[in-house]
């Protein structure tokens, strides 16, 4: 695991190298030598806005003072930021001659021919090195974007192959689902009709009718899944307008079962609220699986459905229309209640569903189930910022009670 230096460090480290390397090869003695130097070793502080200007102001570095760090970093950030070859063959050109003149110039002794191959060798060698390790550094970093490049190319590639299985397992799941279900519903709906033709029980009639409208609408729903299974962005795809409150007598009055239903909450509860579609529709699926829990482990107990509205505390407020529903199911209406609610802060709509113990003479029906009904329930309340509780009762019965996040009431004028 790499560890990398912080900004500064890397600033700061070759000036006091260069200062160094001044004060090592010039003493402490003011003059020309240690000041022109010291000069050097200050401009690298801006060599990375300025790299070649900075290179220029410490070839005087080498040329008088004879300190190599200076001159040397400054090339070797001039290779980095400025890979021009042309500027860069210049730059070492200049390195190489002011290491190779002596200062001051009339001292070069032309006939001194061994000292100066040697000091061209160092000359060259003083030159060529920071520009051959400034490429290097800058070879590698390009690599390194390149690398980081091909991976988020390549993520982007698997993800891409991702989406392209799941809208292939999509297709998959539609075909099966339109093959498997959609004919069988068919064929209750046709079912159906023929008794509702045939029939001449009125009851019989009825449930015919109410068999073959349940078909239609399951016929009607499983049409817009497939759609969006099909489809590759089935997630932004929009259903079959999807059940509200204003639902709940009709799937009741359809269940077939002994019900009860009270609904005791203000029109305004969900006002408001970015989500209260949302919490409508997650109400009308926990009655909607509560009773279809009831027709499988309880068949003829008697169920009782409330939708209530109540403070944050958990206090019930009285505060809108409440219907009751019969044997049969259906809502009516019985007026308006006369409170207001308890106080005025954020509202909850709670929902419970709570039936008795099964009737022994009645046959239970045999459907099927994965026993994930309640656990889809309580993970969709908790999405919205509610709770879910799903428990038995000591007299054989089962309760099913969920709170839903509200709006926050209005202030209404009293009543005159």
């Amino acid at each position: 695991m790499s560890v990398r230096a912080p900004r500064w460090a890397s600033l700061v480290v070759p000036v006091a190298l260069a200062v160094a390397d001044a004060l090592l090869v010039n003493g402490v003695t003011p003059g020309l030598e240690l000041n022109v130097s010291l000069v050097a070793a200050a401009a690298l502080l801006l060599r990375r806005r300025l790299p070649l200007t900075v290179f220029l102001v410490t070839l005087p570095g080498i040329l008088i003072g004879y300190v190599w760090f200076a001159p040397m970093i400054a090339l070797y950030t001039v290779a980095v930021r400025r890979p021009d070859r042309r500027l860069l063959a210049f730059s070492a050109l200049l390195l190489a001659i002011a290491h190779f003149v002596p200062w001051p110039v009339s001292d070069f002794e032309p006939t001194a021919y061994r000292e100066n191959t040697l000091t061209l060798i160092d000359a060259s060698v003083t030159s060529v090195g920071p520009i051959a390790l400034g490429l290097l550094v800058r070879t590698r970093g390009e690599l390194a974007a390149r690398v980081e490049e091909l991976t988020r190319s390549r993520r982007h590639a698997d993800e891409l192959l991702a989406q392209q299985v799941l809208s292939t397992e999509r297709a998959r799941l539609a075909r099966e689902m339109h093959d498997v279900v959609a004919h069988q519903v068919s064929l209750i709906s046709l079912q159906a009709g023929a008794v509702l033709i045939s029939a001449e029980d009125g009851g019989a009639r009825e449930g015919a009718r109410t068999i073959r409208e349940l078909s239609v609408r399951t016929l009607d729903e499983l049409r817009h899944m497939v759609g969006v299974l099909r489809a590759a962005g089935g997630d932004l795809e929009e259903l079959t307008p999807q059940p509200c409150l204003a639902d709940l007598p009709r799937l009741i009055e359809l269940s077939a079962l002994d019900v009860d239903y009270e609904a005791d909450y203000g029109e305004g509860v969900l006002e408001g609220l970015g989500q209260s579609e949302a919490v409508e529709r997650a109400v009308f699926r926990i009655v909607q699986e509560a009773l279809t829990n009831v027709r499988k482990h309880a068949p003829g107990a008697r169920v009782r459905v409330r939708v209530s509205e109540a403070d944050a505390s958990g206090t019930s407020g009285a505060s809108g229309t409440a219907g009751t529903a019969g044997a049969s199911g259906t809502a009516g209406a019985s007026g308006t209640a006369g409170a207001s609610g308890a106080g005025e802060g954020v509202r909850e709509l709670r929902v419970e569903v709570r039936n008795g113990a099964p009737d022994a003479t009645a046959s239970a029906p045999e459907l099927p189930g994965g026993g994930h009904g309640l656990i889809g329930l309580r993970e969709r309340a908790q999405l919205l910022g509610g709770t879910l509780e799903a428990r038995p009762l000591p007299d054989g019965g089962f309760l099913v009670r969920a709170t839903l996040p509200g709006a926050t009431p209005a202030p209404r004028a009293a009543d005159t």
